[in-house]
């Protein structure tokens, strides 16, 4: 093994007199137990679930008590070191990535629902409690919370507000900031703030909506009030199947063209099909070039007649095949199998990366067909699952991390399909956030007057830029070399995207 050299050698140094200088400061606020810094201890908090980007943190802090995750940014302020907040550490764009020289706080056991209000059809809940678990608190009152993100039996509410999510009944019950109502914090300094309120509207800025998918860069949440919605009295799911991706994505467009909001409207191609039904035997329609799962929800009456509209719209759209559910248990199978498309993709190879961006329903079959383009271009796998009613892909990249030119290609294939979604009109990401995987792409959708408007937000709330420093937004120099290296390879090939 080759020895360090001398540049190694003095940030290992550097590094260790730090981590002595943050851990006496911590150790004045946190109990022992909540404190962690040796490296068989750190070294599980060192991604999130963009697992081929990995970073040691120099200290974790696991606070019990709002008094403690305040005097924690408090001593940190004071010496000038990054902070990271993280939830369940499932996010996929590494926006919970520690930073080498700087602390991951971990609201991991803020985890108690305060407060269930059926009346307001309202609970409050800190921070680390699971997605999940807060429909399971409302069900014996007959209410649910509606956005379902398919990490939902893990990720944190904490985290979904940190990243805006969504799920697959984000269609027609919004994304998390259309149901979360307050959210109560701690600036970087360790000053109490609050976001929103109870009440249907609040004076001034909205900047609850500011707050929501800000990535924790402006504070670090602790709370959470949410809406609940009452449990539909009905659901049935369609199965419908295509045997060409340009109906499928055409019939999405039918769909909302007709009018009608399904509770949920995803697509799978049929590599991903194939990849579920071995996993969950869902009963999927192996033969299908790609499959549409359409649900509606309401009252028996509403659902019935729901129900044979959209399986009108779908026939004449060229669907070979329509199931409807027959009963719960078979609704839930059907759902079972796009909400286990990420562990699914996982058993076909060492790693893969999800991508998430947002295009025009219309441009749906044109997306798919460019990705089947970029597969032979990279040499690499590439498995497809859409929110397709809102036309939000998830595009799942299948490498191996281990071996670096895969992880380039990768890399490249991931930045090709965000950038030929910005040229067809659409966005870099949906719901997973723009973390450390998509600064660059940032670049090619905003420009430098853009970034730096988000970048003064950004200064508003924390000056000295140390709250999860490093994340979404792209640098000047950044994007210049960007630009540079793009121009070199010949990649600007979009005529609709801005010039370095």
């Amino acid at each position: 093994m080759n020895a360090p050299s001398p540049p190694e050698q003095i940030h290992a140094l550097q590094r260790a007199q730090r981590q002595s200088e943050v851990v006496a400061a911590l150790r004045q606020v946190l109990p022992e137990h909540a404190l962690l810094w040796q490296a068989e201890d750190t070294t599980p908090y060192e991604c999130d679930g963009l697992t081929a980007y990995r970073q040691r943190p120099l200290v974790v802090a696991l606070p019990e008590t709002e008094a403690q995750v305040q005097a924690v940014l408090k001593a940190c302020h004071a010496l000038g070191v990054p902070v990271v907040a993280r939830g369940a550490g499932t996010g996929l764009s590494g926006g919970a990535m520690p930073h080498a020289m700087g602390v991951t706080l971990s609201l991991a056991k803020f985890n108690q629902i305060l407060k269930i209000d059926p009346v307001s059809r309202t609970a409050v809940v800190q921070a680390g409690v699971r997605n999940l678990a807060i429909s399971e608190a409302a069900a014996p009152y007959g209410m649910y919370y509606a956005p379902d993100p398919s990490s939902q039996i893990a990720c944190t509410i904490g985290g979904n507000v940190a990243e805006n999510s969504g799920g697959v009944h984000c269609l027609k019950y919004g994304l998390t900031v259309h149901n979360v109502l307050k959210v109560r914090g701690y600036t970087v300094e360790g000053e109490p703030i609050e976001f929103g309120s109870e009440a249907l509207d609040v004076p001034g800025y909205d900047l609850l909506s500011v707050f929501i998918g800000s990535e924790g860069m402006l504070a670090v949440t602790v709370e959470v009030t949410v809406k609940l919605v009452p449990k539909p009295q009905l659901a049935r799911c369609i199965m419908a199947s295509f045997d060409d991706v340009r109906k499928a994505g055409d019939a999405v467009a039918a769909v909302i063209a007709a009018g009608i909001i399904p509770a949920g409207l995803e697509m799978m191609d049929q590599p991903m099909t194939a990849a579920v039904e071995d996993f969950v035997h869902a009963g999927y329609d192996l033969n299908a070039a790609a499959i549409l799962l359409c649900e509606s929800d309401g009252t028996p009456e509403e659902v019935e007649e729901e129900i044979g509209r959209m399986s009108e719209v779908l026939r004449k759209a060229g669907a070979t095949a329509i199931a409807v559910s027959k009963d719960e248990a078979e609704r839930l199978r059907y759902w079972s199998g796009r909400k286990n498309a990420f562990p699914a993709s996982g058993r076909m190879a060492p790693d893969y990366m999800c991508m998430d961006s947002t295009i025009p329903r219309k441009r749906l079959a044109d997306i798919l067909e460019a990705i089947q383009r970029m597969e032979k271009k990279y040499d690499l796998k590439c498995l497809n699952v859409f929110h397709a009613g809102d036309g939000n892909l998830h595009p799942l990249i299948l490498f191996d991390a281990n071996d670096k030119d895969q992880l380039h290609r990768c890399e490249l294939f991931g930045a090709d399909i965000l950038e030929t979604s910005v040229a067809m009109g659409g966005t870099v990401t949906g719901e997973h956030g723009v973390g450390v995987e998509k600064l660059n792409s940032m670049c090619v959708q905003f420009s430098a007057e853009e970034n730096a408007q988000m970048l003064g937000v950004k200064r508003a709330f924390d000056p000295q830029g140390t709250l999860n420093p490093g994340k979404v937004i792209p640098t000047h120099n950044r994007c210049a070399e960007y630009g540079k290296m793009l121009v070199r390879g010949g990649k600007i090939s979009h005529p609709d995207l801005p010039r370095f």
